[in-house]
């Protein structure tokens, strides 16, 4: 039975703090977006951080699956880490996680890290230096990445990488599992615009995207039209709006998923990968859209009430009451 959720992205350690409006200016970060930047810009942002940052696994993919091994569904993670021990200690957290690591590693790049400056509105800043993950190759990606996989799930990161996306999807599509993309950040979707037109309509089974992304995609600002023009484009397609809920659509057919709590938010830092985690925990195991996204909604609202993408013990148990 296929029932493995693959995720394929890039194995970053996350190093998150909380800094003001002013220390993200000086950062240079787009206020809710990616920067990409070399291994000394972000260590120099670093030294200057006033806050005591966290440090643990992450990389939205990582995310996601991670998400998908805590609900107890079969997951497996695909990228490529550094030798040092910052990859040991990244490899180590998926295993303890209950994920399958399927991570190559460089001899000589160190692994990458996502610097995400968290403002007091709660916003997301990323400073990201991709570091080994970007040295993938498509050739090391084979047909056993995708063994017994039920959905692949592809952050949109990976649209830096283009020979990379393709061979993914070309090998994901080639063993029958249904491709999930989640379209990351507007700033990515705006710098790859044009292969992200083609795959979409070629590869992508499932695409999941929030406000910014889905106005940068559709070029529509309206809502109903956004989800419209996104369902036009894959079998199922899911638009995020924040504190107000979900869309979501299946051939067309459009329904709304309320938000779970009040709308306020600790770190909005992994609310969409951990979304995604119950959105595809429900998909592979034959819940209702509607169950689906009520999973999903729970996920996202218990990420964004701690710092981080990792939901603690008691937010689970929470959770994991909507299954029965």
């Amino acid at each position: 039975m296929k029932n493995v959720i693959v995720g394929i992205g890039s194995a970053l350690v996350d190093i998150l703090a909380h800094e003001t409006e002013a220390f993200l200016h000086k950062s240079g970060a787009v206020k809710g977006g990616m920067t990409l930047v070399d291994y000394a810009i972000i260590e120099s942002v670093v030294s200057d951080l006033k806050s005591s940052p966290s440090i643990v696994p992450g990389g939205s993919a990582c995310n996601t699956i991670i998400g998908v091994a805590k609900l107890g569904g079969a997951s497996r993670f695909v990228g490529k880490r550094g030798a040092e021990p910052m990859g040991a200690f990244f490899e180590a957290s998926l295993v303890e996680n209950g994920v399958e690591p399927r991570l190559l590693q460089s001899p000589s790049c160190s692994t990458g890290r996502v610097l995400s400056i968290i403002t007091p509105d709660a916003q997301r800043s990323m400073l990201t230096y991709l570091g080994a993950s970007s040295e993938i190759l498509p050739e090391e990606i084979d047909e056993n990445c995708f063994k017994d996989a039920a959905v692949v799930h592809i952050e949109g990161y990976l649209l830096f990488n283009p020979a990379l996306m393709l061979q993914s999807m070309a090998l994901a599509k080639k063993s029958s599992a249904r491709i999930s993309l989640d379209l990351a950040s507007f700033t990515v979707v705006e710098s790859n615009k044009a292969l992200l037109d083609r795959i979409v309509d070629e590869f992508v089974d499932i695409l999941i995207a929030n406000e910014d992304e889905a106005r940068a995609f559709t070029g529509h600002t309206d809502e109903r039209r956004m989800i419209e023009s996104l369902s036009s484009r894959a079998e199922i397609a899911v638009l995020k709006i924040g504190s107000r809920g979900s869309c979501i659509s299946q051939h067309g057919n459009i329904f709304m998923v309320e938000p779970v709590g009040d709308g306020r938010a600790v770190d909005t830092t992994g609310a969409g990968d951990l979304w995604a985690s119950g959105f595809l925990f429900g998909l592979v195991n034959g819940y209702s859209l509607e169950k689906c996204g009520k999973l999903a909604s729970a996920c996202g609202y218990e990420v964004c009430q701690v710092v981080g993408a990792s939901i603690p013990h008691d937010g689970w148990e929470r959770i994991r009451k909507l299954l029965d």
